[in-house]
């Protein structure tokens, strides 16, 4: 509107040009960072809940290994009691042996009886002593085996933890090049993930 060679703007007339240049409310800038601010929100929660799992994981595979642990002890236990026996039946044996060589010929089948009883036991509780020898030895690679898993599991969740500070820090100070770390960082925990459900 014009009145005596002056132009007067009326309020429609600024918003309209301000707009023309990228500048008003609405542009744009502010859609790219509610973009951003959309995206970083789903990644985290995403990313979060994943965490929550290898966690819960890493959390079941440690006890997994105290209880692998304690059967390999148990185990352990028992063997040592079976050589235990043995030994006590082996010097019984000894001193059947020595009773056979000193006494007279009509007690010496005997005593021979009772060696051969002996050396019988002792084969019996050996191969039980070997048994569990071998059953401790499996529960403690059981035990190493999910320590291990455990140890990936927690690897995968600590690096998980770094890529949501990382989204926060993204998210303040709206940087697109920490927003590619960020989902780089994620990337790489869920890689040490597949690592341990796979057990590498």
């Amino acid at each position: 509107m014009s009145s005596g060679g002056f132009h007067v703007h009326g309020p429609h007339d600024h918003e309209l040009e301000h707009a023309k240049h990228g500048g008003g409310h609405g542009g744009h800038g502010e859609h790219g960072g509610s973009a951003m601010v959309n995206q970083i929100a789903i990644f985290t929660a995403i990313i979060a809940t994943i965490g929550a799992i290898f966690s819960y994981m890493g959390g079941a595979t440690q006890a997994n290994a105290g209880i692998y642990k304690n059967n390999a002890a148990i185990k352990k236990t028992e063997a040592s009691n079976q050589w235990n026996y043995f030994q006590a039946k082996s010097t019984k044996q000894s001193l059947a042996e020595m009773s056979r060589d000193l006494s007279p010929v009509n007690k010496k089948e005997y005593y021979q009886a009772k060696v051969d009883r002996y050396e019988k036991e002792k084969s019996d509780i050996k191969a039980v002593a070997d048994k569990l020898e071998a059953e401790a030895l499996q529960w403690d690679k059981r035990s190493d085996e999910q320590m291990h898993q455990h140890h990936r599991w927690a690897q995968a969740t600590t690096i998980l933890q770094v890529s949501i500070a990382m989204a926060a820090i993204a998210l303040l100070t709206k940087k697109k090049w920490l927003e590619y770390i960020m989902f780089g960082v994620a990337v790489l925990g869920l890689a040490v993930g597949v690592l341990a459900m796979f057990h590498i």
